[in-house]
């Protein structure tokens, strides 16, 4: 059945929860020490599949189970197919091993020149400042270290970090990720990020992060002040399904935006959550009405344990050729894989181009319809009795 959006509803309120007053709902700290992060609590809720619950039973060795109460509000409890269910509770077939995937499947190990920092792009670094998040995505890129559930022992150097950036002019580009940045205090992200304002030679300071999506509530007026005050500062969000798209999460965006952050949103491509043109064209059209700029199409890395997520890159072209067109130009992202072992976002679009000659390229639009583009031109002749500007006589 085709997916249809009622584009008037912005979910919102405490659901199960309703019984806790508003001022601890809205209190970010209170979301995440009432965080659902063992079976039973879960169980006191809703019927786990079998699969469910051997696959909570097995988070511990793998990824952490945790799920802000703001976001188990969004999971339909009778559906097992749920597209925010399948996101946050862990299944059996995370146990599963398949032939292509990897602990580090983005070769960031190997690009690390001190703990926590990642140099991979000649101008531009990842910055690593934590391996806790709000909440766990069970097809994590980094589920080897976020969470320390595979005793990887992450420990992020910041000053080793800091100073390798300060003596490294070539870069202009820096994105706080993790885990997820925006769970350190409002004093440590003020003084981290006020270190990398004062760096000369860096030009451009991002996050990347998902609690705005999982915890709406720590989008303070304190935090946006920071922003305000070391910006810009741009901000990487991560929605996948409509569905997450709410009333909190909207008014958070606005705080932002309101406070100097660009916005824009990364999805990963999920097999039973997004992978369908009705549900990836529903999510940008909420995306932009939330100030959001859709960014990017990720097709899923290749972390162990994922394969129960994969999805055909066809599918993928597919979805992006029926945006093309089909919407403003706005709310189509950018379709990447990030090439296995390290080598970087690589596009993958539809193919427009049929031909290219020296004469003229041939290429179809979004109808099918071809058209030419000249590459050469021939002045035409001019008509009798035109008469010629001066200026341009020979």
């Amino acid at each position: 059945m085709p997916y249809t959006e009622d584009r008037s509803v912005w979910f919102e309120g405490q659901g199960l929860w309703s019984h806790v007053p508003a001022a601890d709902w809205q209190d970010w700290v209170w979301q995440l020490k009432n965080r659902l992060t063992m079976v039973e609590q879960l169980e006191r809720y809703m019927t786990l599949t079998p699969g469910e619950k051997a696959g909570c039973l097995f988070a511990n060795q793998k990824l952490a189970l945790a799920i802000t109460p703001y976001f188990f509000n969004l999971i339909d409890r009778n559906d097992p197919d749920c597209p925010i269910r399948k996101q946050v509770i862990p299944h059996r077939d995370e146990m599963i091993i398949s032939s292509g995937e990897m602990l580090d499947s983005l070769g960031e190990d190997e690009h690390s020149p001190v703990p926590g920092l990642v140099h991979r792009y000649p101008d531009r670094v990842l910055f690593l400042v934590t391996d806790r998040c709000a909440a766990y995505c069970r097809y994590c890129t980094r589920s080897r270290l976020v969470s320390n559930a595979q005793d990887y022992n992450f420990h992020s150097e910041y000053e080793q970090a800091l100073r390798y950036i300060e003596a490294h002019p070539e870069i202009r580009d820096v994105l706080l990720s993790g885990g997820d940045p925006l769970l350190l205090s409002d004093k440590k992200l003020d003084h981290l990020v006020g270190r990398l304002r004062a760096i000369k030679h860096v030009e451009f300071i991002r996050l990347g992060s998902r609690i705005p999506v999982f915890l709406p509530q720590r989008i303070t007026p304190e935090l946006c002040e920071i922003f305000k005050k070391h910006g810009p500062i741009w901000l990487s969000i991560h929605l996948n399904h409509p569905k997450e798209a709410t009333q909190e999460l909207k008014e958070a965006c606005e705080r932002l935006s309101f406070a100097g952050v660009p916005l824009g949103n990364q999805s990963v491509l999920l097999k039973g959550v997004n992978d369908d043109p009705d549900v990836m064209k529903a999510l940008v059209h909420r995306l932009l009405r939330m100030r959001v700029r859709p960014y990017y199409i990720y097709q899923m890395d290749l972390i162990t344990g994922s394969a129960h997520f994969k999805v055909d890159v066809r599918k993928g072209i597919e979805i992006i050729r029926t945006l093309r067109g089909h919407t403003t130009g706005y709310a189509v992202p950018q379709y990447v894989i990030d090439a296995p072992g390290g080598g970087g976002k690589v596009p993958v679009n539809p193919d427009y181009v049929e031909k290219i000659t020296d004469d003229e390229v041939v290429f179809h639009n979004f109808e099918g319809k071809i058209f030419r583009y000249p590459l050469k031109s021939s002045p035409l002749p001019v008509p009798a009795g035109t008469v010629m500007p001066a200026e341009i006589h020979m």
